[in-house]
């Protein structure tokens, strides 16, 4: 036990020490950097050969295990946890974003310590490749990020080694431009992308956003004014180039304008006001807003403009609660791919069943069962162990274990006669307390057990 405390006090200093000097600045330290601040530490972890050790092989293993085993989760979202210093921890969020989309990941630490957190983000490709696609900074646990395609992205979040705490994650939407009208939202779009025109000759290749006449038409980005011109569908127009994202803005049935070609603006300005020329004279002053990437044309400018979904609305897990071992009460509980009850069912429990809370909300509690499988359970299944399931006495000798299976560690072998507590199951062993109130498990059957 002495050896255990003076290593848990002096190992972290000595590893991150270690780290520091892997990743010093020099001539060369730019050379191979790598792409994230997940994969510096990486290499930093092979440079000073932890790689090789039990600890840094279950650290890189937990980051491959959390995009392979990522959660699927709706937009806004957010969740409590907790990360042990004692092994490995990762966690991988799944979700679905559209072009236009920009997502803000926010994550709180508490702990003993500071402790630098990896948010990584990528991209899910064929075959269930990731590409890394961002990657937070250092000191910071914020992450502003777009995605340049509509497709899943996972969401990685991962601690440094040796490092514990609790964690509160939330995942928010905006849109990635500003609004192109003044005083208006999308809730004055009235005319949509794709939608017939010409009797079906051709589709409709933005959005239309009705506002009185001459109300001002804003810069969704800072960039170039170009195309200012008139033409026989939009009338008086201009185009709006932003570098950034590769696209440019399409603003048409100006009623005039208030920029030249080759003018750079910020966002807010006015580009020209609203009105209705060109083939809008018969309709209500509008304002025909499109998006067209660089090379692949007109794409729907609804989620760059549209407003965001708010901020998440999830009752935060108590920080008690964290850690807590618990078991399924209903005669039939179910764990869950993502915290709803339409998401995929990853294994039934029957009652009485272990398990462990590692995090998620106050309704759906993302829970590890023995045998290792996370999912989300609905929290008005479950009940604590407290209260024992029954009493026995033990007819012979058997080793309490530290784990539901049959080659875990001996925590000590209890003799002949001891009563034992039964407090979750877990087939085929029973997770129980001893008279000394140790927790363990004991495999089945045991004779004389009930």
């Amino acid at each position: 036990m002495v050896f255990k405390n003076i290593f848990r006090s002096f190992w972290p200093g000595v590893l991150l020490g270690v780290l520091s000097a892997c990743t010093g600045v020099g001539p060369t330290a730019s050379l191979f950097r790598p792409s994230s601040l997940h994969e510096q530490y990486k290499q930093s972890l092979s440079t000073a050969k932890l790689d090789r050790t039990a600890l840094g092989i279950d650290w890189v293993s937990a980051g491959e295990r959390a995009l392979r085993d990522s959660i699927k989760i709706t937009i806004p979202y957010r969740e409590s946890g907790y990360f042990p210093a004692t092994r490995a921890f990762a966690v991988g969020y799944r979700l679905d974003a559209q072009r236009g989309d920009r997502f803000l990941i926010k994550v709180e630490t508490q702990g003993q310590k500071e402790v630098q957190l990896f948010i990584d983000v990528f991209a899910l490709e064929t075959r269930n490749r990731t590409t890394l696609i961002a990657a937070s900074k250092a000191d910071t646990n914020v992450l502003a990020w777009e995605p340049r395609r509509t497709q899943t992205y996972l969401i990685r979040l991962q601690p440094e080694l040796l490092r514990s705490g609790r964690y509160t994650i939330t995942v928010t939407r905006e849109p990635a431009l500003s609004f192109p009208v003044q005083g208006r939202d999308s809730r004055q779009i009235s005319s949509f992308f794709g939608a017939a025109r010409d009797g079906g000759r051709r589709r409709h290749e933005g959005v239309d956003i009705f506002a009185p006449k001459g109300t001002p038409a804003l810069a969704s980005v800072a960039g170039i004014i170009t195309g200012v011109g008139t033409s026989s569908l939009g009338g008086n127009v201009a185009f709006l180039t932003d570098n950034d994202r590769n696209i440019r803005l399409y603003y048409a049935h100006l009623d005039r304008w208030n920029v030249s070609n080759g003018q750079r603006v910020s966002i807010g300005d006015t580009i020209g006001f609203v009105g209705n020329t060109g083939n809008a004279r018969t309709t209500g002053p509008h304002l025909h807003f499109g998006v067209y990437g660089f090379t692949d044309g007109a794409t729907d400018p609804l989620p760059f403009i549209r407003l965001g979904r708010g901020p998440a609305q999830q009752p935060i897990l108590s920080a008690l609660k964290l850690g807590d071992s618990l078991r399924t009460s209903a005669a039939r509980a179910v764990v869950r791919l993502a915290p709803h009850s339409d998401a995929a069912v990853l294994r039934e429990l029957s009652k009485s069943s272990a398990l462990t809370v590692i995090g998620g909300t106050e309704t759906w509690l993302r829970v590890e069962l023995p045998d290792g499988l996370t999912g989300y359970i609905a929290s008005n299944t479950t009940e604590t162990e407290k209260r024992p399931l029954r009493r026995f006495i033990l007819p012979v000798s058997r080793p309490l274990l530290d784990a539901a299976n049959g080659r875990a560690a001996t925590i000590k072998s209890l003799p002949i006669g001891s009563a034992v507590d039964v407090l979750a199951t877990e087939n085929p062993f029973q997770l129980v307390r001893n008279s000394e109130g140790q927790t363990g498990w004991l495999a089945l059957p045991v004779s004389g057990a009930p």
